[in-house]
């Protein structure tokens, strides 16, 4: 069976990531894929090495017109018009969790006849999932978190982040903003520190000499409280948001004593029923990446959801990589993690 794949152009702002590379690109080629690669005015892959690599190129978000039997393969959200999707759609839906917007995309699925292979829910048979972003979100979340607590230091709040050519450049900004307010550094508490996420929180603080406290499972078994996030300067949460997942900074914790400043909410579920972190209600953003949640003492909340796009180049490579081999199977989409992303997706819409 040949297998049409359409690579979308993001439509969001700061977007730069792809989900192939031209290398990956030409290789489902040689299997007999036909692939087609929208134009894109932000992606950090120029459209013209797809072309080298034998892909069709096609007009920014024309995969509404694209051929019923096309995938369509993305990263983040659609465009919010509420138009039915018909195509087959390869992306991060954040849509199985309660999100209300969740719910408006599925709906649109169903109108249209398509369906979601949610990119979070392609997973093995033991459940784990078979590519993620995970490491360079986590160490970028740790360094917006790291320039909040700069910010705090300068009686400020953070200013807008941007994207880095690469993690070399990120640190180096980091550093120099570190050496301007002298020898002081935070205490960092990260809650998941040995899954992918945490792993590159947990690099990107000892890069730049934060003490950092490193807990996983064992550490949050008895389900809480758990004061000790209370009394560390920066907490990152780098745990999904899912049923069971304990509270690990409740409300309360605006108004208790607390050396803590900064939570870098990495996972970024604040809409889900079940998010550890009962202090906040919304993401932040690049160009306001703080959201004050109490004055006096302060507690600023960072809660970016394209955080691996603050440094596209490392990212999309890292992440196309551990993709590639899957997509090489979509001509058994009725199987493996096909199979298990599409019955996700048909639990969803019951």
């Amino acid at each position: 069976m040949s297998v049409h794949l359409w690579v979308r152009a993001e439509a969001r702002n700061n977007e730069e990531r792809v989900g192939i590379t031209p290398q990956g690109a030409a290789k489902l080629i040689t299997l007999g894929f036909d692939v087609t690669v929208e134009e894109s005015r932000q992606r950090i892959i120029p459209v013209d090495e797809y072309r080298a690599a034998g892909c069709t190129i096609a007009p920014e978000f024309s995969w509404t017109d694209a051929p019923d039997d096309a995938i369509v393969f993305g990263l983040k959200e659609l465009p919010e018009d509420g138009t039915p999707l018909r195509h087959r759609h390869i992306m991060f839906g954040h849509a199985y969790k309660g999100q209300p917007a969740g719910r408006v995309l599925l709906d649109r699925f169903n109108a249209g006849g398509g369906a979601l292979y949610d990119l979070e829910y392609l997973t093995d048979t033991d459940g784990r999932r078979v590519a993620a972003f995970g490491y360079w979100a986590g160490y970028a979340g740790a360094a917006v978190s790291l320039l909040c607590w700069i910010a705090q230091q300068r009686g400020q709040i953070a200013e807008g982040v941007r994207a880095y050519p690469s993690a070399n450049h990120l640190l180096a900004d980091l550093q120099q903003a570190l050496v301007a307010i002298g020898a002081q550094r935070p205490t960092a508490l990260i809650i998941g520190a040995l899954g992918r996420v945490g792993t590159g929180a947990a690099d990107l603080c000892q890069a730049m000499g934060v003490a950092t406290t490193k807990w996983d499972m064992a550490e949050t078994a008895h389900g809480g409280p758990f004061p000790e996030v209370l009394r560390h300067d920066i907490f990152l949460n780098c745990i999904p948001a899912r049923p069971g997942t304990p509270v690990f900074v409740p409300a309360s914790a605006k108004v208790a004593p607390r050396h803590l400043s900064v939570i870098g909410d990495i996972a970024c579920d604040p809409d889900s029923d079940f998010s550890p972190i009962k202090v906040y209600d919304r993401t932040t953003t690049w160009g306001a990446p703080a959201l004050r949640v109490h004055d006096a003492p302060v507690l600023d909340v960072t809660a970016i959801d394209n955080l691996p796009s603050m440094l596209p180049a490392e990212s999309s490579e890292d992440f196309a990589e551990q993709l590639l081999p899957h997509l090489m199977t979509l001509t058994a989409l009725e199987d493996g993690v096909w199979g298990r992303a599409k019955a996700c997706f048909d639990r969803a819409v019951g």
